[in-house]
């Protein structure tokens, strides 16, 4: 018993491991037992129990999926199985929609070839918080897995297949504005990232004259021999082609197409916090929408200015989505995102889409006539530009001495005037620099965040940081 609940924790979005070391098919229906637990004894207020599962394009995703969904109609829950992978996002949007008590994802979202994992989801779509993780965990190991045949559960009517890409496809039309895009030119190129992404942008767009081109869209557990994160270290062929073609946007979607990254026209790789001042303009600017912006502690000053200017109120919350989810529930939001590139939306369900966010993008594009880039540097000019600095560094995150990392007074010349410690450690100096540390979530290492007004300093930031937590 001990074994179990030491083996399987749920971190920042859910609980990853190795494939074959921890994540099992003995660990991931013993899981799916205690959701069902939580399920049971925990939602009074749901008298039928109906869940959602869906999956990503990982090594044994889809079996994984299948044996979540026995366990769950062993436990008499009626669970509504994606027909195929898809997008996180679509996933949430079905599990809204049919009523859900929680969806399950089975999915590593960013994470290495090696790894796959599973996200729970609330009845609004949105990620589980900890109380709900928390109560799942204490459940592991508690009840003996029950187990049905899955031929025997759609039989019963206690397993239905069904297509979530429908309705999600349908929804992301009537979002955008067709009308306004369809007789936009721009020629946009989108890396999947071998995710679940697939095709759904360009069904989305379909009669428009917005020529979209595909790369990685094949299905590939490997991925390419890179892990599927829309960072800059992974991004180096479409920033290639993005600099040789001439394409007036290039967007990314992650493992799961939650998370988007950007790059502009001349392959330079824009960083998801400016992705988010981009949106919040167009939502505020172009379409009039209400409420309140959310960053995460890690997100970037411009973000500041940009509220201040619109004279919006500003919320930062820890690192973690389900944090911003919980705001947009909460309060009237414009849009909320995350450094890593998990964008929340008006009007649609806390969750990150990185499909939707995308066409939000070209959409902006579409209304200021101007390519990607001139966005950019018209955002720049009025907000001011920032150099955003990321490094994960690997390490055992235990060896971090975070109560040393507070006491820093001085970064590189410039005196530290703040310290902000919710949620790892964030030095904030006299000139606006800052330098962040945060042992993650759901992989064993550090991560280090820096900004600054240029980018050698925001490196050397960067660089100086990672000397406080390992001199070599």
């Amino acid at each position: 018993m001990t074994e179990i609940k030491s083996s399987i924790k749920f971190g920042t979005d859910g609980w990853r491991a190795v494939i074959s070391d921890t994540f099992t098919f003995e660990n991931v229906r013993i899981v799916a037992q205690a959701v069902a637990d939580w399920m049971m004894k925990n939602n009074p207020q749901a008298p039928d129990k109906v869940a959602a599962i869906g999956y990503d394009n990982r090594f044994l995703s889809k079996e994984y999926a299948d044996s979540f969904a026995k366990v769950f109609a062993a436990n008499g829950i009626k669970t509504y199985l994606s027909d195929t992978s898809l997008p996180t996002p679509a996933l949430s949007f079905g599990v809204v929609g049919f009523s859900c008590v929680c969806g399950i994802m089975i999915t590593a979202s960013h994470n290495p070839p090696k790894f796959n994992g599973i996200k729970i989801k609330t009845a609004q779509g949105g990620a589980a918080p900890k109380d709900i993780t928390n109560a799942v965990e204490g459940y592991l190991g508690q009840t003996p897995v029950k187990n049905m045949c899955l031929c025997e559960a759609k039989s019963k009517g206690l397993v239905i297949i069904h297509d979530f890409k429908k309705e999600y496809v349908k929804f992301l039309r009537g979002y955008i504005n067709l009308k306004k895009m369809k007789t936009a030119k721009f020629k946009v190129l989108s890396d999947i990232m071998h995710g679940s992404g697939r095709d759904l942008m360009q069904q989305v767009l379909k009669g428009t004259n917005i020529k979209l081109t595909l790369m990685h869209e094949d299905v590939n557990p490997s991925f390419g021999g890179i892990k599927p994160e829309p960072i800059p270290e992974c991004l180096q062929e479409i920033m290639t082609r993005m600099k040789k073609e001439k394409f007036d946007f290039g967007h990314v979607l992650d493992g799961d197409a939650d998370r988007i990254a950007a790059v502009m026209p001349g392959g330079e790789f824009v960083s998801p916090q400016k992705i988010l001042g981009l949106l919040i303009l167009h939502l505020v600017r172009n379409r009039g929408i209400e409420g309140g912006i959310v960053k995460t502690l890690c997100g970037t000053t411009m973000l500041d200015n940009i509220a201040k200017k619109l004279g919006r109120k500003l919320y930062e919350t820890p690192v973690g989505f389900k944090y911003i989810s919980d705001l947009m529930i909460s309060q009237p939001i414009v849009a909320g995102g995350e450094e890593a590139g998990g964008m929340g939306l008006p009007n649609y369900i806390p969750e990150r889409d990185g499909t939707l966010s995308g066409l939000l993008l070209l959409e902006m594009m579409v209304y200021n006539k101007k390519n990607f880039r001139q966005l950019v540097e018209d955002m720049e000019r009025e907000f001011g530009r920032y150099y955003y600095s990321r490094l994960d560094y690997s390490m055992d995150a235990k060896k971090v001495n975070l109560d040393v990392l507070k006491k820093i007074t001085s970064v590189l010349g410039k005196k530290v005037i703040e310290v902000k410690d919710y949620d790892g450690v964030k030095l904030i100096c006299e000139n606006e620099d800052w330098l962040m540390f945060r042992p993650s979530g759901t992989e064993p290492l550090v991560r280090i965040y820096s900004e600054a007004k240029s980018l050698k300093r925001s490196k050397d930031i960067l660089e100086f940081g990672r000397q406080q937590i390992d001199p070599k």
